[in-house]
């Protein structure tokens, strides 16, 4: 059994994670940390590396280069004990269409080795948390996209995890099923005391008091609040902070007057 920890505890560890594609650099040596309880945005660009460091994270991608700990355990030393702490739903959806939303929660619970009574229990209680209980024997191919993030938001916590990895959850969707599903994941922090990693392009999605961690073409540009972020860069908004950072030509003006602390370092990064 999983011990119990604070929300002022470090869940996440990402520690000097260098990966290349063969020549290309995708991770630059990045690293910052994640605490238990707690929404974690993990903001940048289309190819700034966010779903290289998520394949890292759900080990789809095998480390190179530094490390990553979960409760301060190595993802490189011990994969399966790391792995079954991690709920993941990915930018593609991975339900089958074809069977109903409990075959689909049944079939990933089984992969676990949760035991058949604990099965019906978990999937009851995640179906009602999302609300679509009444949906239980219904084909996922007739469900709206909405419903599907949930329903693989629930698959994703049936083995109880400790880290939910959401990488651009919400693509796709229309503005109030993003805005449902994103507080919902909120919700499960502060319920249930789940860190969550979210990865996501969409500003809209992030709140002041979130943690940020800002990725662009690699390297950790500033891991802060996003309230910081913006105090830091001069900006009035998460928006104009973001372009300011992520634009050659915004940071080339803004040289000298915009340092992003990046935390996970512990380091700054004078931009």
């Amino acid at each position: 059994m999983n011990a119990p920890l604070t929300r002022a505890m470090t869940l996440l560890e990402v520690e000097a994670l260098r990966f290349n594609y063969g020549a290309f650099e995708a991770l630059q040596g990045i690293g910052f940390q994640l605490h238990a309880g707690r929404f974690h945005a993990l903001l940048g660009p289309n190819g700034a590396g966010k779903s290289t460091l998520f394949a890292l994270i759900s080990r789809l991608l095998r480390i190179q280069q530094g490390d990553i700990r979960l409760n301060g355990t190595s993802l490189r030393h011990a994969p399966a004990q790391v792995l079954q702490q991690i709920g993941m739903v990915f930018q593609q959806s991975t339900l089958d269409l074809d069977l109903s939303v409990e075959d689909n929660l049944n079939y990933h619970a089984c992969l676990h080795g949760i035991d058949r009574h604990t099965r019906q229990q978990r999937i009851s209680t995640e179906l009602d948390r999302v609300e679509l209980s009444a949906h239980r024997r219904s084909k996922v191919r007739q469900l709206n996209g909405g419903h599907r993030r949930r329903i693989e938001i629930a698959r994703a916590l049936l083995h109880q995890p400790r880290l939910l990895l959401l990488d651009e959850a919400t693509v796709g969707l229309d503005s109030r099923a993003r805005s449902e599903i994103n507080q919902h994941v909120r919700r499960l922090c502060h319920d249930q005391g789940v860190g969550v990693l979210w990865a996501t392009h969409l500003i809209e999605e992030i709140q002041p008091q979130d943690a940020v961690t800002l990725l662009h073409r690699g390297q950790i540009l500033a891991n802060c609040s996003a309230e910081q972020l913006c105090h830091q860069s001069g900006t009035a908004s998460l928006v104009d902070a973001f372009s300011a950072l992520t634009d050659p030509a915004a940071a080339k003006a803004a040289q000298g007057g915009v340092t992003a602390v990046v935390k996970g370092a512990n380091q700054e990064v004078n931009l």
